[in-house]
């Protein structure tokens, strides 16, 4: 691929967070409609968030997506309940990894059975929507070896963490870094505004750059105004926006649905 690009990726997509970011989504819309350019999103949808409501029984958040699936947006699976219900941990590395970076690792410490199951009443309420479930990324892009076997095992294309996608089965990574903001509080928005411009320059020339979006950036105009330009700036200096999905499809064309699936179900057989 001659040309760089971007992917617009919004994390945490469930019928609590979509007031969140219906006004940010309704701006990116207007713009690409002023630039005469459409601009893909990556929906990451989490199937009953904190376990306050599944996806499937709400009727508003079905016709967004199925709306956003006819205008060639993703849907990604992303979790099942975001949420980290694992014992409390027991290493200073575990601490910092499950208290401080994340409450939500989910998939961080899960042995492969319990996280097959979750991929799996996942994948079920996708197919009860009637949407396509060709990614999986993990909450706070945290993940076990047993997450990692499972995924092997089952119908995905890809997979990814903050600097990397990973193509499934085999797990080879194609570098695709992301910008992201820790918005909960005023001192961490103004940490991120810095950390996102050396994040930039840093990562400026990579073929692939992630925009990861999450609710809390859109309840505070510094963040939500910062994603909004930088959009608008990356397209003003040329990149092309597209799902990550299209992105793997330009980037790695070995990838086979068909046959990926097919690989899934031979080692599910086998094991």
């Amino acid at each position: 691929m001659d040309k760089s690009q971007f992917a617009l990726v919004l994390h945490d997509i469930a019928p609590e967070t979509w007031p969140d970011y219906q006004p940010f989504v309704e701006s990116i819309d207007r713009l690409g409609e002023r630039l005469g350019q459409r601009i893909p999103m990556t929906w990451l949808v989490v199937p009953d968030f904190h376990g306050r409501g599944k996806c499937r029984d709400s009727e508003l958040l079905r016709r967004v997506l199925d709306d956003r699936l006819a205008r060639g947006d993703e849907l990604t699976l992303h979790g099942y309940f975001h949420r980290d219900d694992a014992p409390a941990p027991r290493s200073l590395r575990d601490f910092y990894m499950r208290r401080i970076y994340t409450w939500e690792g989910e998939f961080y410490t899960l042995d492969q059975d319990r996280a097959g199951a979750l991929l799996d009443e996942g994948m079920a309420q996708f197919d009860a929507c009637g949407w396509p479930h060709g990614g999986f990324v993990a909450p706070a892009w945290l993940m076990s070896e047993g997450t990692r076997k499972a995924l092997q095992q089952r119908p995905f294309t890809y997979t990814s963490d903050l600097q990397h996608l990973y193509r499934l089965p085999s797990l080879a990574p194609l570098d695709a870094p992301s910008i992201v903001w820790s918005a909960r509080s005023a001192w961490r928005r103004g940490m991120s505004r810095v950390v996102s411009a050396l994040q930039y320059r840093r990562f400026q020339h990579a073929q692939l750059l992630r925009l990861a979006l999450h609710p809390v950036d859109m309840r505070h105009r510094a963040s939500h105004d910062y994603w909004l330009h930088l959009v608008e700036h990356l397209l003003e200096m040329g990149r092309q926006p597209l799902t990550k999905q299209t992105w793997l499809d330009q980037a790695a064309p070995d990838l086979a649905p068909d046959n990926l699936a097919g690989s899934a179900n031979k080692d599910r057989s086998a094991a």
